[in-house]
């Protein structure tokens, strides 16, 4: 067996021994990492493989490698590199071990190949769970994997958007022009990375387009026929991809017009394809004009027994219908029954002679006229199609026709045809013309026209881009479809490196509340509907978003009914099967074409709520994130919580409220169970703690005991209430538990934000039963959003119940993974940031 991309030969059963015993890989075509870490190295290593015969010189001594004859002969002559191709002799003088983890660049082909770091390996269907911990009912799982089937995908692509760079996909069709294309396909992914080279027969061009639609400056080469070509011309229309990518053709199929039409030739021989490549890099792009068939049945016509469609309603070439077509037809019928007699071009274009030397004879379609009516550009032109007494209809999009002839009439003053000019040129041929355009002749020319009416009273066979069927009668009408880029041949052979320039992106922004974000985290669709449209933006491809942010703001600030708030974070919705923020401080690493299609999404984090995305992330996520998303804290939160990093959990950041010299006096209050004389000594001991005797003295109070039931009920409006009246919120009861330790318990998300915000010293206060703390409890009931709240406002980490167990090592006891990645990450960032140092 031959591995395509590495070009090693092996016995299939020591492949194994490859792998176990001599440790040999493949070379990575892809960066299997996960969603976060693809860009943390972008450089491609060098793939240095054995050799026992190599063609070529040494890059370092330049002599020529010396091969063995005998085929017993197990010596390493050379070692070469599967990415760029450079090889070396096997000695140290050639080859030393520096070289084993130097960057390769790739080779001469690096401006057209696809890295592998761009290449991003997804998780396997189903691996994207709610970290919600909720089962979906079994029928709307069934329904939304019925509507993502088409979003399963192995692979993404995140292009690095450079000027230097035009990726070129390969799309081949190994049953054109004799399956040469079984011999090309190893060849290109020899050349290539062999993800970027596609075989059509596996599910067609769609896969490969989709796939790399966002890649800046692409490239397509179809090799095949005319109707490769054209499939892969309709796909891209139907993907919409904006700006279509440019088309080049490797002639492999029989007429090949287009190919010669372009300057790539009218068939593949044995050219090297490391110089068809560079002749791709560095070739030109001009338009090509693209028509729409639409078929409608004559109601006036009563004769039956064609089709009611034409196979094709896009014409790239040309259309006809009479003679031409009937041999395209009676060509295409006997290649179905016999497809192993037609293996190679010759023997094709015999038949096309054999059949054409027929109807030469038989003239079956001289009375073509009586059965048509031709209107061009609103002109009824029957009239001169019956003088000409025509066989055959051309509506000729190219200057190539039949295999390379010409039919348009240069001699007699007629307009040259572009590709470009939205005209197309109509041609008449009769039986005598049509085989003596193969000897240079050429047919009659009618007209050029923007649109035609072609109106048909009999079954008449006609063919699209070669592509024929006998049409039932008809009215068709042809207008022009669209421009499509394609890649002409540079004349005269001289390549020279071209830099492309990014054509600006228009995108628009859509806003998502944090309510829809929790609520709607594992349907895309229903997060998309819910979205607010911000506005439109247009930036380089190039961009950042860290560059982008600002872009944003500023049309925030000019559209402030939109949202209020500049806190927001960028949402991920291109790449898995649910929405999940990107990590505001990897901003700079990525770029608009990675998280978005056609709409980018945005944020609003002003609720502080954890995010709902891939539990596999987690264990991937960066220091900040957790879930695959950042918690991001909205700016007047940071100013009124705790930093773990800045300020310790007892001493608070100054908020606005009266000096500590301000005395507030509360008046004496009558409750149901007497009354009792309440003064609070001042804000900052209401605020922000007490002292131990007052603990004691605040713990026997009942009135605080109110707090501590509305903390367990969750009655926010009552914790509120009772606080304004003067009541302390460190309040304990007999276990030592505070109000932190029941809002966390019940889940109650309000209360604690309220807690850390007005008494952030209840963070790390244990209770006397377990000494736990706030963060232990929240582990305990796997309240992840809570969990991320407290550590925001400065829960630490390190402190151990009585049983010794940290918050970490108690998650590990309940093997919640989701829970230990994240506080793994946190103490990773603590760590680093207690060396970095922090100024305050």
């Amino acid at each position: 067996m031959r591995c395509s991309a590495c070009n090693i030969i092996s016995h299939h059963e020591c492949i194994d021994v490859l792998a176990e015993r001599l440790k040999f890989t493949c070379k990575p075509t892809f960066r299997d990492v996960g969603l976060r870490q693809y860009r943390e190295q972008a450089i491609v290593e060098h793939h240095w493989v054995h050799r026992r015969s190599e063609k070529g010189r040494c890059k370092q001594c330049d002599k020529s490698f010396q091969s063995k004859l005998s085929f017993s002969s197990k010596e390493i002559v050379a070692i070469s590199c599967s990415w760029c191709k450079a090889a070396y002799h096997n000695k140290e003088s050639c080859f030393s071990n520096q070289r084993i983890s130097e960057e390769c660049k790739l080779g001469i082909h690096s401006s057209i190949i696809v890295p592998p770091s761009w290449i991003i390996k997804l998780p396997r269907k189903g691996a994207f769970k709610s970290s919600l911990r909720k089962s979906p009912k079994k029928g709307a799982g069934k329904r939304r994997t019925k509507d993502k089937d088409k979003e399963n995908k192995a692979f993404t692509i995140k292009p690095i958007p450079t000027t230097n760079v035009t990726p070129v996909i390969v799309f081949i069709n190994p049953k054109s022009g004799g399956n040469q294309g079984l011999k090309l396909l190893q060849k290109f992914q020899w050349l290539l990375n062999p993800r970027q080279v596609f075989d059509l027969t596996q599910g067609g061009p769609r896969s490969g387009l989709e796939l790399f639609r966002k890649a800046a400056n692409l490239r397509v080469l179809a090799c095949g026929g005319d109707g490769t070509v054209g499939w892969v011309l309709s796909v891209i229309d139907q993907i919409g991809i904006d700006p279509p990518p440019a088309v080049g053709v490797l002639p492999l199929g029989t007429g090949n017009d287009l190919a010669r039409a372009l300057g790539w030739g009218g068939g593949y021989t044995d050219e090297p394809i490391s110089k068809i490549l560079l002749n791709i890099s560095n070739s030109e792009t001009v338009s090509l004009d693209r028509w729409s068939l639409d078929v409608q049945k004559n109601p006036e016509a009563n004769e039956d027994g064609g089709k009611e469609n034409l196979p094709l309603n896009v014409v790239n070439n040309y259309y006809s219908l009479g003679v031409d077509a009937h041999i395209a037809l009676e060509f295409h019928e006997a290649r179905e029954a016999h497809p192993e007699k037609f293996n190679s071009r010759i023997r094709n274009k015999m038949f096309y002679g054999q059949m054409g030397g027929k109807d030469l004879v038989k003239r079956k379609w001289k009375d073509l006229t009586e059965f048509v009516t031709l209107e061009c550009d609103g002109q009824d032109i029957t009239h001169k199609l019956k003088s000409l007494k025509v066989h055959a209809i051309v509506f000729l999009n190219i200057p190539s026709y039949g295999g390379g002839t010409r039919p348009w009439n240069r001699s007699m003053g007629s307009v040259e045809p572009s590709t470009e000019d939205e005209l197309i040129e109509v041609v008449g041929l009769t039986t005598y013309q049509l085989p003596l355009l193969q000897a240079g002749g050429h047919g009659t020319c009618i007209t050029q026209c923007r649109t035609a009416k072609i109106v048909t009273s009999k079954t008449i066979p006609m063919q699209v881009d070669g592509e024929a069927c006998r049409l039932a009668p008809s009215i068709i009408t042809l207008t022009h479809l669209n421009k499509a880029p394609m890649l002409i041949k540079r004349k005269g052979g001289k390549l020279t490196p071209t830099q492309t320039a990014l054509d600006n992106l228009k995108i628009t922004v859509h806003r998502i509340s944090m309510a829809d974000y929790e609520q709607h985290h594992d349907e895309k669709d229903l997060l998309a509907q819910s979205a607010i449209n911000v506005g439109q933006i247009e930036v380089n491809p190039a961009t950042d978003l860290e560059q982008v942010r600002n872009i944003i703001n500023k049309l925030i600030e000019e559209n402030k009914e939109q949202s209020s708030s500049l806190e927001w974070c960028f949402v991920d919705s291109c790449t898995a099967e649910r929405f999940f923020r990107i990590d505001k401080a990897q901003e700079n690493l990525h770029y608009v074409s990675d998280i978005a299609l056609d709409s980018l999404y945005i944020l609003d984090c002003n609720e502080e709520t954890m995010p709902q995305t891939p539990e596999n992330e987690t264990a991937n996520a960066s220091p900040t994130s957790f879930h695959g998303g950042p918690l991001s804290t909205s700016k007047s939160d940071e100013e009124s919580m705790n930093s773990p990093l800045d300020q310790s959990p007892a001493s608070p950041k100054a908020v606005d409220y009266p000096s500590p010299d301000e005395r507030i006096s509360i008046e004496d209050r009558n409750g149901d169970e007497g009354s009792d004389n309440v003064k609070i000594r001042s804000v900052s001991e209401r605020l922000f703690g007490l002292n131990e005797e007052s603990f004691s003295a605040y713990s026997t109070d009942r009135r605080n005991e109110l707090l501590l039931k509305a903390a367990k009920s969750g009655d926010f409006q009552k914790v509120k209430e009772l606080h304004n009246q003067g009541y302390s919120l460190l309040t304990r009861d007999t276990s030592g538990q505070t109000m932190l330790h029941y809002a966390v318990r019940y889940g109650h998300k309000e209360i604690v934000k309220y807690l850390i915000r007005f008494a952030p010293t209840l963070l790390n206060l244990q209770d006397s039963n377990l000494g736990q703390t706030a963060l232990h409890i929240a582990v305990t009931h796997k309240w992840q959003t809570i969990c991320c709240m407290l550590v925001a406002g400065g829960a630490s980490l390190t402190i151990a119940d009585h049983r010794g167990l940290t918050p970490k090592l108690l998650a590990i006891q309940l093997n919640d993974q989701g829970m230990i990645a994240y506080l793994e990450s946190q103490e990773h960032f603590q760590m680093i940031s207690s060396n970095v140092g922090t100024d305050v």
